[in-house]
């Protein structure tokens, strides 16, 4: 398993590799405060300031912010359920309020969507996370969030198939992407896209030209390994370069499947 160290070694390597332009994120649940890495600043406490969770992962990549957000530093509904920090019981006054705010107009399949395609942690389980910069975060993480753009991304992927022979499969909610962007994969440890939802273009400042990738701590190796051998094979992200040119220099084996299809010059 990789280290703290280890993990600091791979925001370095993925901010040089993709050419980023605010730092991977670390991001790691807690269960309780003796879990809380030393250096870590909850905003209401410290601050007497709240947030909202896209602003924290904008002050993390942006900034360089080390935060802790439990229950009292949140300043949006929807990391508080999704994280489990607070009871919605089906039915109850709360319940009804969220299912009438979440963007679905029938009050029977926004319920359903609700209990069945919003993603929740068990409710009390964790007292809240931390999240930091990647190359700079004194813990190990339960995932690791890429703020990337399509460019970028394509070239992730590249780098996953090449390892895997498989593609990456993600639902696409046009809200809620901070709970998005973690939940799923915190419950069932796959890599996921989430696009950015309009509370992180209003309040956190994300580019309309970013989306996001997250990575399980389980197949960050994975990711890294990919992305060197890309990097070594010269079809890396830097070696990608812009070109309208006709009739361009083919790769040898471009050549022979145009030999084989009778269509070579």
């Amino acid at each position: 398993m990789p280290t703290t160290k280890d993990y600091n070694a791979f925001g370095e390597e993925l901010e040089r590799s993709l050419l980023l332009k605010s730092h991977p994120i670390a991001f790691k649940l807690l269960e309780n405060e003796e879990d809380i890495p030393e250096g870590a600043v909850r905003p209401s406490s410290e601050w007497c300031e709240h947030y909202a969770l896209c602003q924290v992962f904008a002050l993390n990549r942006r900034q360089g912010k080390h935060l802790v957000m439990l229950k009292e530093d949140h300043w949006c509904w929807a990391p508080l359920v999704g994280l489990g920090l607070v009871d919605v019981p089906e039915g109850s006054k709360v319940y009804r309020l969220i299912v009438n705010k979440i963007f679905v107009e029938d009050q029977q399949k926004a319920e359903n969507y609700f209990n069945h395609c919003f993603p929740r942690l068990e409710y009390g389980k964790y007292i809240g996370h931390v999240s930091a910069p990647l190359i700079t975060a004194n813990f190990e993480p339960d995932l690791v969030i890429i703020y990337a753009n399509v460019f970028q991304l394509l070239n992730i992927l590249l780098a996953i198939k090449f390892k895997t022979a498989s593609l990456i499969d993600s639902q696409f909610d046009p809200i809620d992407s901070c709970v998005f962007s973690t939940i799923p994969v915190i419950k069932n440890g796959k890599y996921r896209i989430t696009l950015p939802d309009p509370g992180e273009h209003e309040r956190a400042m994300t580019g309309e030209d970013e989306i996001i990738f997250t990575v399980p701590a389980s197949k960050m190796e994975e990711l890294m390994v990919g992305l060197r051998d890309l990097h070594d094979l010269k079809i890396g992200y830097r070696y990608f370069a812009r070109q309208l040119t006709p009739d361009f220099p083919q790769p040898d084996f471009y050549q022979e499947l145009f030999k084989l299809w009778g269509i070579c010059k």
